[in-house]
């Protein structure tokens, strides 16, 4: 029996665990001690080789010929592939062409992909980070440099408070919920801001209820307090950062009284909250999708970085500012620059970033201009200016909002492409399918949320004739005849990622595979350690000092209306997996959570005379969702909140972030009825 040391493909964790395989066969998952999840995995990952036999995988290419899908051939599939690109190019120019990267596929096949784009002329690339965490590094870009995870999961054992921020790890990473457990037991102090009541809130000492979208105005009440009490870090903001004064200005007229309006919090829960967190002497902040996904979510990030900076909670052991992630790579493929505004190591994209990577890749046709985003690849396909879609392990036509109009646009298409293990929703509506390999069936690194990166091992060979996802493209590189496409092997492209990024100049192949627990970036050199805690010395800001931004409060764009009574919100649960590709796969997982529901209040149940388990149809002005009901308290009176891995986000708004093109996803008008 072999036994192969693989990286759980759910959350990004980086939780590690072995593979147990007969001849050419999986038969088992054996935990793992580590440091980072020690042997403990969630109902996701015990169950993470369920899906890998699955019937349905995909193992030929497929094109889409009257409406159905036929084998063909991997040659024939790629030229004709590489033909319809290059006309596309040839009749519109390169930004007639998308691509959409992923968060589940290694570093090196990220890399891949937008070096192809950007070799094709364009930088219209993006991939799942602008629908959780873009806010995330749009607004840690602007107050600390550096858009990632400032310390370790250990900080969690060393720190006194955590305040954890639209944010529930007791649903959506169970594994850090035993960090956070044994951190309570030692005497650690919680406080959770959330409208719900969720598993995470049980063990809080401080709930924050605070109503959908006031957390700006929450949070600068509690800077205001803090200032106004003399409890901030006057040493740390004179030594290490800059703005002060605008702070205080902009949060003076930030009241208790208009906060308890606002917010619904008690005035008493707010100042507490206030004194609690800036006498905690070390503390850390974490955050999700619960203040990301809003049109404020750039702000609402920012706001947390103003109040971690302004008691001086950045930069030393036990404390830090976390942004959790929810995918095992949507740290690195960031890294890699599967974004639309930067390149590889986060180099904005400009004349001279663009000349720098054109005599790396010895191309001539790398743009200096920024590219689309997610949602705006969309618009520009409503509106014909964009022509193709290349999409690697996505699933749009499920994971972003107003998914009827997603559908509609993928429909119109001249080209849609997708390289997938199955034939998902998107993927159902491609001129031509590529079958890919799973972590499992490949090599490569990965990323995790606190900057580890780790090396994953292949345990089997991919099924009939799909292939690992850097392969796919390196092939599709050369008919494109794209320069410097001739990897030998993945480590060939480890090697460039490390040659390019400076953050990953000291994580090679040979270090990966010697170092089981990974290196974390910065790591610069060959025999650096890789860096645990962030801005220890200087901040990675153009000046080496944390900046404090100002922002402003303001209501939710799509409010409520006697037509729209309700507010829903999108959730996760601890089950189930984004849109379910991997999980809808697994007979345990689908036997304990096998339908979606929408939680109600009592009170909203007892006026529309709904029961539990009572069919109930949801509908926002984008369409109309049916499950069952769900009467519980951990919901307030008109708000609803809904699961979305079956589908949900039809009903979602694509009103989005400014700043960052976020989705917001977590306010939708709304109205209920019995079916």
């Amino acid at each position: 029996m072999k036994k192969i040391l693989s990286i759980c493909p759910y959350c990004g964790l980086g939780c590690r665990f072995i593979i147990n395989v007969e001849g050419d066969n999986i038969t088992g998952i054996e935990l793992y001690r580590n440091e980072i999840n020690n042997g403990k995995l969630c109902p996701k990952g015990i169950t993470a080789i369920d899906f890998i036999n699955n019937k349905n995988r995909l193992n030929t290419p497929l094109k889409l010929v009257n409406n159905k899908h036929i084998s063909i051939s991997w040659d024939i599939a790629l030229n004709e592939i590489s033909n319809k690109l290059t006309n596309i190019i040839k009749n519109y120019g390169s930004n007639a062409i998308a691509f959409l990267a992923s968060a589940r596929c290694s570093n090196e096949e990220n890399y891949l992909l937008q070096k192809i784009a950007r070799l094709l002329g364009t930088n219209n690339i993006d991939h799942c980070a602008r629908l959780c965490h873009s806010s995330t590094i749009a607004g840690l870009s602007q107050t600390l440099g550096a858009a990632a995870q400032t310390g370790t999961f250990n900080d969690i054992l060393d720190t006194n408070l955590l305040l954890i921020w639209g944010y529930n790890p007791a649903e959506t990473h169970p594994v850090i919920m035993n960090y956070i457990l044994k951190a309570k037991y030692k005497g650690t102090k919680i406080i959770v801001a959330d409208p719900r009541k969720t598993k995470t809130t049980w063990f809080a000492d401080i709930h924050l209820d605070l109503n959908s979208g006031t957390d700006v105005y929450l949070i600068n009440t509690i800077i205001n307090l803090i200032i106004k009490l003399k409890l901030y870090n006057e040493k740390f903001i004179y030594l290490k950062t800059k703005n002060f004064k605008q702070l205080i200005n902009s949060v003076k007229s930030y009241n208790l009284e208009y906060a308890e309006k606002i917010t619904g919090i008690p005035k008493h829960i707010i100042y507490k909250t206030a004194i609690t967190f800036a006498t905690a002497k070390k503390a850390i902040i974490m955050w999700a999708m619960g203040i990301t996904q809003h049109i404020t979510g750039t702000n609402n990030v920012i706001a947390l970085c103003n109040l971690g900076l302004l008691c001086g909670y950045v930069g030393k052991k036990g404390c830090g500012i976390f942004p959790m992630r929810g995918q095992n790579n949507v740290q690195g493929a960031c890294d890699m620059g599967t974004l639309p505004n930067v390149f590889p190591g986060y180099l904005k994209i400009n004349d001279t970033n663009a000349k720098k990577l054109s005599k790396l890749w010895h191309s001539n046709n790398i743009s200096a201009n920024p590219g689309l985003t997610i949602q705006e690849i969309f618009e520009a396909i409503s509106k014909k200016k964009i022509k193709a879609l290349y999409v690697m392990g996505e699933n749009p036509a499920v994971s972003d909002p107003d998914t009827s109009h997603v559908i509609k646009t993928l429909k119109s298409l001249e080209l849609l492409v997708v390289q997938d293990i199955f034939l998902t929703s998107t993927a159902k509506l491609a001129h031509y399918v590529l079958p890919a390999a799973l972590y499992a069936e490949k090599e490569g690194s990965f990323t995790s949320s606190e900057r580890r990166v780790q090396w994953n091992f292949k345990a089997v060979e991919p099924p009939g004739k799909a292939k690992p996802d850097w392969e796919i493209l390196c092939l599709l590189g050369k008919k494109l005849q794209l320069p410097q496409m001739n990897y030998n092997c993945i480590e060939d492209i480890t090697i460039e990622i490390s040659n390019i990024i400076p953050n990953y100049k000291g994580i090679t192949p040979t270090r990966l595979k010697e170092k089981i627990n990974g290196l974390k970036w910065p790591c610069p050199h060959i025999r650096h350690p890789g860096t645990d805690t962030l801005h220890q010395i200087k901040f990675a800001t153009s000046d080496g000092k944390a900046h404090f931004v100002p922002t402003n409060f303001t209501f939710p764009r799509e409010e409520t209306t006697t037509n729209f009574p309700f507010t829903l919100t999108t959730v996760r649960i601890v089950g189930q997996y984004h849109t379910m590709t991997m999980t809808g796969k697994s007979k345990s997982i689908m036997k304990r959570w096998k339908e979606p529901f929408i939680e109600i209040n009592p009170i909203d149940a007892n006026d529309l005379n709904i029961k539990n388990n009572d069919q109930i149809k949801i509908i926002t002005k984008r369409g109309s969702y049916i499950c069952k009901a769900k009467i519980t308290k951990n919901v307030k009176p008109k708000m609803l909140a809904l699961p979305w891995h079956w589908g949900a986000n039809l009903l979602t708004n694509r009103l989005i972030d400014p700043y960052s093109k976020i989705p917001a996803f977590k306010i939708n008008a709304c109205r209920i009825e019995k079916v």
